[in-house]
Formats: C-alpha cells, sequence, structure tokens
C-alpha cells in the first residue's frame, strides 16, 4: 500500500460487505474492521484481494477490532476478532482450529485458569493449550517496515548504479560514442524492469481490481517512456550510430536532441524517475520505521519470561522459568531485583520499590508491600516479590495501552475527510489530465516531444502519497508520544475535540486534591494535655479504616481501645485506660452525646467551618453513664475492627465519601436527648485533603493557554472554595450531586462553551460523557475511563495541560502535511501542465513530497 487512494479503495471494498466497518492506516499498513454481525474470514480476505491485494489472518490478536495488516500490493495481514468465531488463518493461508474471540473489556480468566490451582500439590495440572496473546507477541505488521525498507535499498542500488551512467551519458554528448543510446537502453532495463518492478507490481494489482493508484501513475510514466524510447530506437532515426542527443530540462526547448529529425528516446527519463522516487520511497521507509519503533518499543517492554511457582509432590514451592504466555490468572511467581514483572498481579509476599516509568513517565520507584497491585512490564528495583496474576495476556494494563494507542493511530480525524474524498477520484483525474495535456499541446502546434514531456510530467509529478501519509503519521507519532508519557488518546477524533477546549471543569477530591486526608492540628481545652488528647484519639480510631481515622493514627503504635462500638456515620466509643470516651462528628458529639463544649473548641470549630476543613471532636464521657445509654441505644453498633466502610469518624460525602467534605452538612438530624453533662469536649483534630503540589502551576498552565479552570464537587462550598483560592481557581460550582454535575456540564455547553471534564470516579461518568472532552485519571474507576475520550495514566496533574498540547500539536501537524499536500499538487501539476518542468524533476519534485510529509510528522517527537 503507497497512496491514500490505496486506503480508499481497500476501505471501499471492505466496507461494502454486511456488518463491516473498516478503517485503514497507511504508515502502520493496518486496517481495522469492526463488526456487528458474524463475517467469515474469507469474505474479508476477498473483499481485500478484490482490491488488487493479498490477505491472510494474523495470530494472536486483540479483542476489540480486525486488524488486517499489509506490505506493498502482494501482502495484507489480518485477524478476526470483534466476538465472532471464525477460523483462524496463518500468515501462508492454511487454516486452523477454530476460535473464539473475547470482546474488548471481558474475563477471559475462565478458560485461562488451570484446574489445578497454584495451592494443589498437583503439578501436572491441566492447562489451557491456547494462552491468550500478549502484548509481547510478535508483530508481523511491524517487521514488514524493516523488510520492505531493506528490498527498497537493494533497488535503489541498482537503480543508481545503472541509472546514473545512462543520465550521464544521456545528458553530455562527449560521452556518447558510437551505439551510445542501444548501450543505454540495454543498461536502463534493470532500472525500469527490477528496480522499479514495486510499482509495476502495485499497478498491475490495481488494474486488476478495476482502480489507478500512485503506483499506477508511476508506473505508466515509466513504461510509456521506455518503450516509447525502443519504438523509436527500432524504427526511427534514433537508432542510428552516429546519433547524438542534448538534454534540457526544460521541455520547452526547440528539441529533445540536436536536430529535429532525430527520433526522441527518454531512457534517462524513465531511469531517473525510477532513483528519484525509490530514494523517496526508502526514505519515506525509515522514516515510518522511526515513527513506528516507538510502538515496538511500546510492545517490547513486556517481560519474556517468568519464574512460576508451583507445588512439589511434598508440598514445597518449586520454582520453573516459563514464558510470560503461559501465566494465567491465580498462577504465582517470584519477581527479583533487577527482573520486570511478568504480568499484572497483586503481592502475596515481600516488599519492594517498583520503577512504574515506563507507565507513568515519573522516574522515582514507588513502595510496593503484601496486598499492593503491581503492573506488568515494570521494574522491581530491589527486594523479592511474590505476586499472583490477577490479569494476563491481552486484559493486562500493557496490551490495553497498546490497544488504545493503535486504535488512536488507526481511524480518521475529521479533518482528513476531504483528503480521503479528493483521494479516491485523485489518479482517474490526473490520468485524463495528462491526456488532455498531451492533445492540448498538439492542437497548439507544439512539437511531438514537448507534448510528450509535458503529458509524462503531468504523470509523475502528481503525488496523491502526501495525502495518503498526511493524517497517519501525525496521528502514529503523536499518539505514541502521549504514550510514553502516559497519556492515551481514546481515537483520533479527540484532536478535533481538544482544538476549541476554553474552559476545564475539575473534580475537586483525587483530581485536584491528593485524596488522602492529613491532620493539620490538634486544639485542646484549657490544659488538657495535648499529647494524651491525640494518644486517646488513636487508640479510638486504631480499628478503622476511614481515612479521617487512618489520618489521626498516623505512624503511631497504639494499643487499641476495649468496649469499642461503631457508630456509623457518627463516631465511635470506648474506654482507655479505664476512661470512657467518645470521638465523632462535632454535631453527634454536641447533639446527641449533649456533651459541653468550652469556648475555646467552639472557637476553633467555628474557624475550622470557615476554612472549610473538617473537624473531629474528642470528649470524655462518665464511667457508668452516657457511654452505656449509647451501646444500649445503637442497634446499628459495630463491634471493633469490622467497620470496612469507614464510618467510624469524620465527615462522609455524598460524592465518594468524601473525607474532605464539611462535616455539618451530610449529618442526620440529631435525636432528642438530654444533654449529659458528665460529656465535655477536650480536643479537636482539624484535618484537610490537601491539593496536589501541581496543582497551582498546572492550573496557571491552563490560563494561559486560554483554558478557563472551573472547579466541580459535591462537596460543601467551603472546603470547595478552600482548595480553589489555594490553587488560582476563581469558579466554583459545589454542592452538586452526581446527576447534576451533567446537568452542569450542559449548562457550560449552553453558555456557548467547549467544555473538557477530569474526573476519575463512577459520580464522573455521565459527566465525562457529556463533556465535549473527558479526561479521566487511570487511578480512578473502570466506569470512568471507560467513559473518557483521554486516559491519564499519569497520575500527575502536569498530564492535563500536556494531553491538551500534544492533542493540539498533533492535529496542527496533520493541518499542515495536508496543506502542503493539497499546494503541492494544485501548483505542481499545473507547472507541468504548462510544461515548466521535465519529467525527471516533476519526479524529484513528487519523492519529496511525501518525504517532506513524513519528516515534518517526525517533529512531533520533540515538539
Amino acid at each position: 500500500m503507497t497512496c491514500a487512494s490505496c486506503v480508499v479503495r481497500v476501505e471501499k471494498k471492505l466496507n461494502k460487505l454486511d456488518g463491516v466497518e473498516a478503517s485503514v492506516n497507511l504508515p502502520l499498513e493496518t486496517a481495522t474492521v469492526t463488526l456487528s454481525r458474524e463475517v467469515p474470514v474469507e469474505d474479508l480476505i476477498g473483499a481485500v484481494e478484490k482490491a488488487g491485494y493479498g490477505a491472510s489472518l494474523l495470530e494472536g490478536s486483540g479483542a476489540g477490532g480486525s486488524d488486517l495488516s499489509g506490505t506493498g500490493g502482494s501482502n495484507l495481514f489480518g485477524v478476526m476478532t470483534e466476538g465472532n468465531v471464525a477460523k483462524r488463518v496463518r500468515p501462508n493461508g492454511v487454516a486452523n482450529s477454530t476460535d473464539t474471540a473475547t470482546p474488548l473489556g471481558s474475563d477471559p480468566s475462565g478458560s485461562a485458569r488451570r484446574l489445578a490451582t497454584p495451592e494443589r500439590s498437583d503439578p501436572s495440572a491441566s492447562r489451557r493449550s491456547d494462552p491468550p496473546a500478549s502484548p509481547e507477541s510478535h508483530d508481523p505488521a511491524l517487521d514488514t517496515t524493516v523488510a520492505r525498507r531493506r528490498d527498497l535499498g537493494k533497488r535503489l542500488a541498482v537503480a543508481v548504479i545503472f541509472g546514473l551512467p545512462v543520465m550521464a551519458i544521456s545528458m553530455v554528448p562527449a560521452l556518447q560514442f558510437a551505439g551510445w543510446q542501444w548501450a543505454v537502453g540495454v543498461l536502463s532495463l534493470p532500472v525500469v524492469v527490477w528496480a522499479a518492478w514495486p510499482f509495476h507490481r502495485a499497478a498491475f494489482h490495481a488494474a486488476r481490481g478495476r482502480a489507478t493508484t500512485m503506483d499506477t501513475l508511476v508506473s505508466l510514466g515509466v513504461l510509456i517512456a521506455t518503450l516509447y524510447s525502443w519504438w523509436a530506437l527500432v524504427f526511427t532515426s534514433a537508432g542510428d550510430l552516429g546519433m547524438t542527443m542534448n538534454m534540457s530540462l526544460n521541455p520547452l526547448a526547440a528539441a529533445h536532441g540536436d536536430s529535429p529529425t532525430h527520433g526522441e528516446i527518454y531512457f534517462e527519463t524513465a531511469a531517473m524517475i525510477t532513483v528519484f522516487l525509490l530514494t523517496g520511497r526508502y526514505l519515506e521507509a525509515r522514516a515510518k520505521s522511526s515513527a513506528t519503533s516507538a510502538l515496538r518499543a511500546l510492545l517490547d517492554l513486556g517481560a519474556k519470561t517468568a519464574t512460576r511457582l508451583e507445588r512439589g509432590p511434598k508440598g514445597e514451592w518449586v520454582e520453573t522459568t516459563v514464558d510470560v504466555g503461559e501465566l494465567v490468572v491465580g498462577d504465582r511467581f517470584r519477581i527479583r531485583p533487577g527482573e520486570k514483572i511478568a504480568t499484572d498481579g497483586r503481592v502475596l509476599d515481600g516488599a519492594s520499590s517498583v520503577d512504574e516509568s515506563m507507565l507513568t513517565g515519573e522516574p522515582v520507584p514507588v513502595e510496593k508491600t503484601v496486598g499492593d497491585l503491581v503492573t506488568g512490564a515494570t521494574t522491581n528495583v530491589e527486594g523479592t516479590l511474590v505476586v499472583e496474576a490477577t490479569r494476563v495476556g491481552a486484559e493486562t494494563k500493557l496490551a490495553q495501552i497498546t490497544r488504545l494507542v493503535t486504535r488512536a493511530q488507526t481511524g480518521k480525524a475529521p479533518v482528513a475527510r476531504l483528503a480521503d474524498r479528493v483521494s479516491a477520484v485523485f489518479v482517474p483525474v490526473v490520468i485524463t489530465l495528462a491526456i488532455i495535456t498531451f492533445g492540448v499541446w498538439l492542437i497548439l502546434g507544439q512539437p511531438f516531444v514537448a507534448a510528450f514531456t509535458a503529458g509524462v510530467s503531468v504523470l509523475v509529478i502528481a503525488c496523491p502519497c502526501a495525502l495518503g501519509l498526511a493524517t497517519p503519521t501525525s496521528l502514529l507519532v503523536g499518539s505514541t508520544r502521549a504514550s510514553r508519557a502516559g497519556i492515551l488518546l481514546k481515537g483520533p477524533q479527540v484532536l478535533e475535540e481538544t482544538r476549541g477546549v476554553d474552559t476545564i471543569v475539575l473534580d475537586k477530591t483525587g483530581t485536584l486534591t491528593t485524596g488522602i486526608m492529613t491532620l493539620e492540628s490538634v486544639m485542646v481545652a484549657g490544659e488538657f494535655d495535648k499529647g494524651r488528647a491525640r494518644g486517646v484519639a488513636a487508640a479510638l480510631e486504631a480499628g478503622s479504616e476511614h481515612p479521617i481515622a487512618k489520618a489521626i493514627v498516623g505512624e503511631s503504635a497504639v494499643t487499641p481501645a476495649s468496649d469499642f462500638i461503631a457508630l456509623p456515620g457518627k463516631g465511635a466509643t470506648g474506654s482507655v485506660d479505664g476512661e470512657k470516651w467518645a470521638i465523632g462528628k462535632p454535631a453527634w458529639i454536641k447533639g446527641e452525646l449533649g456533651a459541653s463544649v468550652p469556648p475555646e473548641i467552639s472557637e476553633a470549630l467555628e474557624e475550622t467551618a470557615a476554612q472549610g476543613k473538617t473537624a473531629v471532636l474528642l470528649a470524655s464521657t462518665e464511667q457508668s453513664g452516657t457511654n452505656n445509654r449509647l451501646a444500649s441505644r445503637v442497634n446499628s453498633a459495630t463491634p471493633f475492627g469490622s467497620d470496612p466502610s469507614g464510618c467510624v469518624a469524620g465527615a462522609t460525602s455524598p460524592e465518594r465519601s468524601d473525607p474532605s467534605a464539611s462535616p455539618e452538612r451530610s449529618d442526620p438530624p440529631a435525636s432528642p436527648e438530654r444533654s449529659d453533662p458528665s460529656a465535655s469536649a477536650v480536643a479537636v483534630f482539624v484535618l484537610s485533603d490537601a491539593p496536589k503540589p501541581e496543582a497551582k502551576e498546572v492550573v496557571a498552565e491552563l490560563k494561559n493557554a486560554g483554558i478557563e479552570p472551573v472547579l466541580l464537587t459535591g462537596d460543601g462550598s467551603a472546603p470547595a472554595r478552600r482548595v480553589a483560592q489555594e490553587i488560582g481557581i476563581d469558579k466554583v460550582i459545589a454542592e452538586v450531586a452526581p446527576e447534576g454535575k451533567v446537568a452542569t456540564i450542559r449548562d457550560l455547553q449552553d453558555e456557548g462553551k467547549t467544555v473538557a471534564m477530569v474526573g476519575d470516579g463512577v459520580n464522573d461518568a455521565a459527566a465525562l460523557a457529556a463533556s465535549d472532552l473527558g479526561i479521566a485519571l487511570a487511578t480512578g474507576t473502570d466506569v470512568a475511563v471507560s467513559a473518557a475520550d483521554i486516559t491519564l495514566v499519569n497520575p500527575s496533574l502536569e498530564a492535563i495541560p500536556q494531553a491538551i498540547r500534544i492533542s493540539r500539536a498533533t492535529l496542527r501537524n496533520i493541518k499542515q502535511n495536508l496543506g502542503w499536500a493539497f499546494g503541492y499538487n494544485i501548483i505542481a501539476i499545473p507547472l507541468a501542465a504548462a510544461g515548466a518542468l521535465n519529467p525527471m524533476l516533476a519526479g524529484a519534485f513528487m519523492a519529496a513530497s511525501s518525504v517532506i510529509v513524513v519528516t515534518n510528522s517526525l517533529r512531533l517527537r520533540r515538539d
């Protein structure tokens, strides 16, 4: 496949099939086929063959689409998925066993698990014979780029070795000996036949499919010049032994030879067109290889082998080195220092730091211990880990990233649709123009030589290649660069969506803030000891998983309180050193518990509320009074250690149990309860969810880019405005329920704004889908990620402006390429038709146009 016409032809043939939607990528030479019904593989292959290309099916395809990959005009590799049952065909065309592909996002582990798990003693338990393809699988589509570059290099060498003497002898009369024209004709044959064979072969395949491509133009130009020259040698005076010829680069010169009576030969034109175009193709192939090398590097990131742990005959763990593709969900494997983690999993034993830079771009290793999740292809820095596989093959994060990158590279940006429409009729129009040019020159009384030269020039200067390469090469380089920065684009349409974004809506908790509560200060009443207050509070909260409880406990090693009772949504009570205590929301402590609150504690509570921070009260209760009464009254009390929801203390939020939400806002009405004078508040703990360190700088960068940041949250107004003020956001929309977020997005859109939304929670998914551009943090929920247009694997907020910057740069690059491609053809074709360009120069310009487009795309790697 060489040009936009090839792309249009293959797509048209595939899309004629019922239930098939195809999109062809020229630089990767792949086609993604989405199927709405079961379609036999033979029908897909047949459609491609009708377009003039061969086809076969790739092994180990990922789910979610069908990838057909092509090489030149003869080979097209492909793969069949999308939940259909189909014969899996090897590249040699031999049918294999039937296979049911797994839809994207489903769990293939049901077939992947062995009958015997690692805990069982039988190491010879049945294994799945067809493990899912891993992202490290061999990819013939990428290898074809290297193979083609080598083939083009050989053909270019032959063309130069034989073509340069042909040109030199034809242009310099001093080098022309008796019979030189016959020698030149023979020397040109290896060039115009063998070296130019890729053009002829592709043109033949296209003609067999009743179509035309750029190769049709080149092949016609070379063959017409060559055949006419041989006809002139045999049937005109051009074959005379004494014939000499001067060659002018200007077709408007009096004649191609010394005398108008001599026949004309164009061996040097045919040879040099071939040399120039092969040079362009070779440079283009090198540039493509450079662009696809980033994708190859992404595929090669994964580990190749794993040290699997299995039970031996005596129950001991035995290490076995296996290919990563043999791992299945539930397998245990050992990772030693310096090794790559084989697949996604959970740490069962050990502690280490893991280099996740390939995933997030962050150079600082992340500490991992028992229970933590690890990602395949990341590197274990120190320590030894035992990991249980949770996702394998096509379900791993690396495989998902690779699929997203490929998807972004495969589709078409809306801006490229005009190029597709032009490409569909480009070659027939050019051939027609060449014939018209030849005829008009003859009608105007110009010499046959000038008419012939102008017609051939029109054929070889037209370049649908540049049109075909303009969009996909930019997408290839831009999306791969983004993936290296931890930014995944869902598709090329995202580029258009980023262009007009002028407002970005940011979720607060977990997006702008760390999502981790921190204890800022402790204020005590009167002479009460602050250390004592912290110790008692830590003992009461020691059994809770609530973010507020964790912040209060901190790193303290304390003995949990006895007689512990948890009251979900309110707080907790318990005994510490024989004394009764209660800790929780101020409204509960003051209302239901009826504790007295000293003036200094009241002032601290008012100040905390004004600052939008979270307050937790600690109160001392009577030995036999309040605590026992509460214990008998609250039926929902939870025993110590069984509070997984984390409602022991502090505030909860209707948004997502946001620990920074204002505690008073979500309190239930206090039940009537008489005040107990024996209960007294002794300390207030002030906590907050701090903004991420980079948040302020990112907000400033967004403003500089002309994008207005808006903070949207379900939290109370006070904590929301506190965060907004700290990081420089002027507009705050607070106390918005999840269903209200969509309405807020639409209200902004009704104001004429183009809105981007950044979020990570389940409650953000609808808003992400409703926005013009949805951006999700990969650390968030799966539903949020699936609803977004851009996924940020890198947890840093700096990835947000970077994602917009890369997307806009890629779109700008596409427009530059299309502008050059259209501009070149609009200017060059009339010049050739007017006789201002010799066919050799036309060929050189045409070759250069494609190289310029690809080279311009490569600038995205460093812009």
